[in-house]
């Protein structure tokens, strides 16, 4: 059996986020930084910066005028999305290469940026502020798998098979089979990665929301997320993907079924240009 500080310690070195980003975060949290010196420090990584600018003037951020460098799209950004951008990117440029045994990487970077973009349209629709945060949350919401699959395929693969074929929660089966499951282990990483704590909450509680403590209505968003997700991934309606999620959640959250078709059709909006922008070599 494994823990998942044990899994996460196994992929320590391949799953990094490199120094660029943490100098980035400092200097956007420290009340001295300034947007010359951000702005200079993603100009230091051409992927980076052509990611900025690209994400930038894309429609997924609807701006209404062209961005030509990193220290103007800053300030029009601000430095919360800032962070949120540059972290998203970073991911894409870490993970993009990686192809993990029995995994296909273009299903798996489909059903995250879904989870992604359904979870900050559910911020947008209940007038949550963390929308941002939440794009990246479920962007993260099943890197936990991406680990699993590196260290422990055979373990992995059975899991999925006996809770398909038993119609179990798979996170009920890891816990049996692997000795964590894919929340724990991702929760893991976010710790290991020194990203803010909320990350960790959410993320770890994606299958049992009340458990994120202060966190607990964007844990419900991101719940709801996957299983748009799930329903993609299984060909389901609205109907079918709303039957996954626990009524109680449903309820908390205050939106219907109408408003569940329209998120679906805004992902599926965006979900190929993201894609594109942020996992070219799934695209």
């Amino acid at each position: 059996m494994h823990s998942a500080q044990e899994l996460v310690a196994y992929v320590e070195s391949l799953a990094a986020l490199p120094s660029v980003y943490y100098q980035v975060r400092e200097q956007l949290e420290s009340p001295e930084g300034s947007i010359g010196r951000v702005a200079g420090l993603i100009e230091t990584d051409p992927a980076l910066t052509a990611g900025v600018l690209k994400l930038v003037n894309s429609a997924f951020y609807g701006l209404n005028r062209k961005i030509e460098s990193v220290e103007r799209a800053i300030p029009v950004l601000g430095f919360r999305q800032t962070h949120e951008l540059v972290l998203a990117i970073t991911i894409g440029n870490v993970f993009d290469g990686i192809r993990p045994q029995y995994m296909d990487m273009r299903r798996y970077w489909i059903g995250c940026m879904i989870t992604a973009l359904t979870a900050r349209e559910l911020a947008h629709l209940t007038c949550n502020p963390a929308a941002g945060r939440l794009f990246i949350v479920g962007l993260l919401a099943d890197i936990g798998h991406m680990v699993m699959y590196q260290t422990v395929p055979e373990l992995t693969v059975a899991a999925i098979s006996e809770a398909e074929a038993g119609n179990e929660p798979l996170f009920e089966v890891e816990r049996r089979i692997v000795g964590c499951d894919s929340a724990e282990v991702g929760a893991a990483l976010m710790d290991n990665w020194r990203l803010p704590s909320s990350f960790a909450e959410i993320i770890g509680a994606q299958f049992t929301p009340r458990l994120a403590g202060k966190h607990v209505v964007e844990a419900e968003l991101l719940h709801v997320a996957l299983a748009v997700s799930m329903a993609d991934r299984y060909d389901e309606s609205s109907k079918q993907a709303l039957e996954r999620i626990d009524p109680h959640i449903w309820n908390s959250i205050g939106l219907n079924l109408g408003s569940f078709s329209r998120i679906r059709e805004m992902v599926e909006m965006h979900l190929s240009s993201c894609i594109t922008m942020l996992f070219p070599k799934a695209a």
